[in-house]
C-alpha cells in the first residue's frame, strides 16, 4: 500500500533530523509493527520517529526529548531603596 506525505511534513522531520547530525546513537529499538523507531542518543536525547495513519491520512512524526538542563548558580541582585 503506498501512502503519501506532504512536503511539509517531511521538511519538519528533516529539519529536526539535521539538529541531531554528529551526535553519537547508543541505542534503537523499533517497535514489532514497524510503525514507531525510538533513538537513544550518547547525551541523553531520545528520538521518536512515528508513522500513524487515519481516515484523515498519513502522518509522519518526530520528537525529540532532551535531559532537562540543570539550573547553574543563581545571580543574586539586592535592591537598596533611598
Amino acid at each position: 500500500m503506498t501512502q503519501n506525505l506532504s512536503i511539509q511534513q517531511l521538511r519538519q522531520v528533516s529539519d529536526t533530523l539535521a539538529q541531531l547530525r554528529g551526535r553519537e546513537v547508543v541505542n534503537a529499538v523499533m517497535r514489532s509493527d514497524l510503525r514507531q523507531i525510538k533513538i537513544e542518543l550518547s547525551d541523553g536525547a531520545v528520538v521518536v520517529l512515528g508513522v500513524e495513519s487515519d481516515a484523515g491520512g498519513t502522518r509522519l512524526e518526530v520528537d525529540v526529548v532532551r535531559r532537562p538542563v540543570l539550573p547553574g548558580a543563581q545571580l543574586e541582585v539586592r535592591f537598596e531603596t533611598a
